[in-house]
């Protein structure tokens, strides 16, 4: 199959060109004809005459079964969303106070989040007298970091945005086989 420039194509009597370039069925050239010539042996063959290629000198044509064409189309299309993986962003809370209990639970839900190809977004939010000590919420920034540093690349480094401090992981490329 030859690629085609645009979606919506110009088939059968939509061409109006005086020559074209044809193509036949089976892929070969069967040279330049005028576009009714070619809708002709379209016809005859039971097929249709679509416009592959429009800005060409003389334009392109094939004659091919569009309907088919059209379905498969649709299929590999479908095909490529369906192996498509949408990474999501997870957020994980943490606070000031948060103990080491709580520190631990929060570090091994982003882990899974992490290994499952999913970013994490790491907030802090500082409430009251909080803000005027950020340098305590950046280092529990920086110790979340390094403990997830076998599985995450900080993507965007802590950063205080407001009353909310933020940083963004992103799971580590997996290494490849033989290097």
């Amino acid at each position: 199959m030859s690629i085609i420039a645009t979606k919506e194509l110009q088939i059968n009597e939509q061409i109006r060109d005086s020559e074209v370039r044809l193509i036949g069925v089976d892929g070969e050239q069967a040279g330049i004809m005028s576009a009714r010539e070619a809708q002709h042996l379209a016809d005859e063959a039971g097929l249709d005459l679509v416009k592959i290629s429009p800005n060409a000198k003389p334009p392109v044509c094939r004659i091919m079964d569009y309907g088919k064409y059209r379905f498969e189309q649709a299929k590999r299309e479908k095909e490529a969303r369906k192996n498509q993986r949408v990474v999501e962003i997870k957020e994980i809370r943490l606070g000031l106070k948060t103990d080491v209990a709580d520190f631990n639970t929060k570090l091994r839900q982003a882990i899974r989040f992490l290994e499952g190809g999913d970013k994490v977004k790491v907030s802090i939010r500082f409430r009251g007298r909080e803000m005027g000590h950020p340098e305590i919420g950046l280092d529990a920034m920086k110790r979340f970091a390094e403990a997830c540093a076998e599985q995450a690349i900080v993507e965007k480094p802590a950063k205080l945005e407001g009353r909310n401090m933020l940083m963004f992981l992103a799971p580590r490329p997996a290494a490849k086989p033989g290097k």
